[in-house]
């Protein structure tokens, strides 16, 4: 459990590990109720995720690469993999559970093909399966975060056992961008596989929601951003060390991904990974 105070206003942040058969598929759960002194819009970066969020509270949640683009109110919400930033808002409160996928375990744990909500926000009651008011009922009523993290992992174990499993050869393209940290080239992963680009190119797009160039260049933007939150260093070393050609090249795809420069983004960050404020 940590608290975070600032000028904005306070969060509480209760973390912890799904259960251990859910831990290749999930990365965290996190439990968060933060209270500020106005209305607060924050900017997700792109991140290598796919995110469901159980709210307790309304919030304004959207996607600038939706075709629907416009914010939509909603507390309980699925975004899927983006190759650029969404948008946020609240009117001083903001309180729920967020479950960060991987996106392996999103297929699995969703039970759908990822490109049907790649770039888009989703309300969670429009996804086969969940229904979002009774569980944010259950949720709301338990005595603290630990016993919330249980009852998601009794309904998400069960989903396991029910879900789709992803063709082997998509998950070893997954591990592949992963353990390169996006720096792997695609002809690279059409060898591995045995498959021709465009084919992999559509059995990945379908299972993952985004292309393996696309989603290799999130993660290559995710590495820079643990670059940035590390011990303070040039902004060239730093886009030498995460894979781009150079300075001009990382603040280009940095623009794209965050919606800002990386010096904006180390003055607008928040605690605890809470976005970047604006």
């Amino acid at each position: 459990m940590t608290r975070h105070t600032s000028a904005l206003g306070s969060m509480e942040i209760g973390s912890g590990p799904p259960h251990p058969a859910l831990a290749t598929l999930i990365d965290a759960y996190r439990g968060y109720d933060e209270h500020t002194l106005a209305p607060l819009r924050r900017r997700e970066p792109a991140t290598g995720s796919i995110t469901v969020v159980i709210g307790f509270a309304p919030v304004r949640v959207w996607s600038p690469r939706d075709p629907g683009y416009g914010p939509g109110t909603t507390s309980s919400f699925v975004a899927g993999l983006h190759d650029g930033p969404a948008i946020v808002e609240h009117d001083g409160h903001q309180a729920g559970i967020q479950i960060d996928l991987t996106p392996l375990g999103a297929y699995t744990l969703l039970g759908l093909p990822l490109a049907e909500i790649a770039d888009r926000v989703v309300h969670l009651d429009d996804l086969p399966g969940w229904d979002a008011g009774a569980l944010v009922d259950r949720l709301r009523s338990a005595p603290n975060w630990s016993a919330r993290f249980a009852h998601l992992d009794r309904i998400l174990l069960r989903r396991r056992e029910q879900g789709p499993v992803p063709l082997p050869e998509v998950v070893r393209c997954w591990e592949l961008i992963r353990a390169s940290a996006g720096r792997i080239e695609v002809t690279a992963l059409a060898r591995e596989t045995g498959w021709s680009r465009r084919h992999l190119g559509a059995r990945f797009r379908e299972t993952l929601g985004l292309p393996p160039k696309t989603v290799a260049r999130v993660l290559r933007f995710r590495h820079a951003i643990e670059l940035l939150d590390g011990p303070p260093r040039g902004w060239a070393e730093i886009a030498t060390e995460a894979g781009y050609y150079d300075q001009a090249h990382f603040n280009r795809e940095f623009k794209v991904l965050a919606g800002c420069t990386p010096r904006a983004y180390l003055a607008d960050r928040m605690p605890a990974g809470g976005g970047l404020v604006g």
